[in-house]
């Protein structure tokens, strides 16, 4: 076998958003947010692979992606690489790398070279044969088929990147935030009196989404408007995936489906299945080789320059 095994029917988009929601909520893979989830299980189904593979493959370290050592492995063996373990212990881990393509590189990790490169990690004392095992295989793997690694450093190696807080909001901080906001400001504008004494008529106003704990202070129509302006307008399929794949998009349809039906609220609903069903319809399709070569390596150069 010499390519990575695809699947046959992508995953909706819905269906991967509903799916990351759950994923981040139950923390049993390190993904704190339903966008981390979601970004990471397109990677996933971008490589050919179902998106749920993603919270196997993956790691969320210091708010940075990383891909298993395990994970490359595979994925280089499934591209027709083979390895071949000299050593294997506590002080020592040395394997050769071979590739049809790219042909063959030796690599080793012992404790004292790894001490002097990262310091005395607590990772190493208590694991050093597989933390050793896992710095081979990045190596080895990225030198010969950088396919394999994704673009991304093994969940070690992430470790010793100096972290990137999260700072951005989550579903439940966006909406409490919202709430008390909204309380403060009712607080300090007492009620006045009307101004004049003929009472005016009543204005019919299009309700805020931002009422109902969406994201922004759009009205329903210009959502809508929005919405319908991106479908007609939008004709690259990546972009359209990028449209619907926003995490207040999804918030707003979500929205849109629920409570009173508008006019407003129909059309939301309908420019959306449409940017959906032209996104199903006509999928990026995954670079050749050779691209993503390049494309990983260019992503590479740029996470080692900082």
């Amino acid at each position: 076998m010499n390519a990575i095994a695809t699947i046959n029917t992508p995953m909706p988009l819905q269906d991967m958003q509903t799916l990351a929601v759950a994923i981040a909520k139950s923390g049993l893979f390190g993904i704190r947010t339903p966008e981390q989830a979601l970004v990471l299980m397109a990677i996933a189904q971008a490589e050919g692979r179902h998106p749920v593979e993603a919270a196997r493959d993956y790691d969320i370290i210091n708010n940075r992606p990383a891909k298993k050592a395990e994970a490359m492995l595979r994925d280089f063996i499934q591209a027709g690489g083979k390895v071949q373990w000299h050593a294997l212990t506590d002080e020592l881990a040395d394997a050769t790398f071979t590739h049809p393509q790219t042909g063959e590189v030796r690599i080793d990790w012992d404790m004292k070279r790894a001490q002097v490169a990262f310091g005395k990690k607590d990772m190493y004392a208590k694991f050093p044969r597989q933390m050793l095992r896992s710095r081979v295989v990045s190596e080895g793997v990225r030198t010969l088929w950088p396919l394999a690694t994704s673009g991304m450093y093994e969940p070690g190696e992430a470790a010793d990147i100096p972290a990137s807080p999260h700072n951005g909001p989550t579903i439940e901080g966006t909406r409490e935030a919202h709430s008390d906001a909204r309380q403060a400001l009712n607080d300090s504008i007492p009620l006045k009196a009307a101004a004049a004494a003929t009472p005016r008529a009543a204005r019919i106003v299009d309700p805020t989404p931002y009422e109902t704990g969406a994201p922004t202070r759009k009205s329903w129509s210009q959502w809508a408007e929005s919405l319908e302006l991106a479908d007609r307008d939008t004709r690259d399929t990546a972009e359209i995936g990028r449209i619907i794949a926003k995490a207040e998009v999804a918030e707003i349809v979500r929205l849109a489906q629920e409570g009173e039906a508008s006019p407003a609220k129909t059309r939301i609903v309908a420019a959306f299945r449409s940017l959906e069903e032209r996104y199903l319809a006509d999928p990026p399709q995954p670079p050749k080789d050779d691209d993503l070569d390049e494309v990983v390596i260019a992503g590479q150069e740029k996470m080692e320059a900082g």
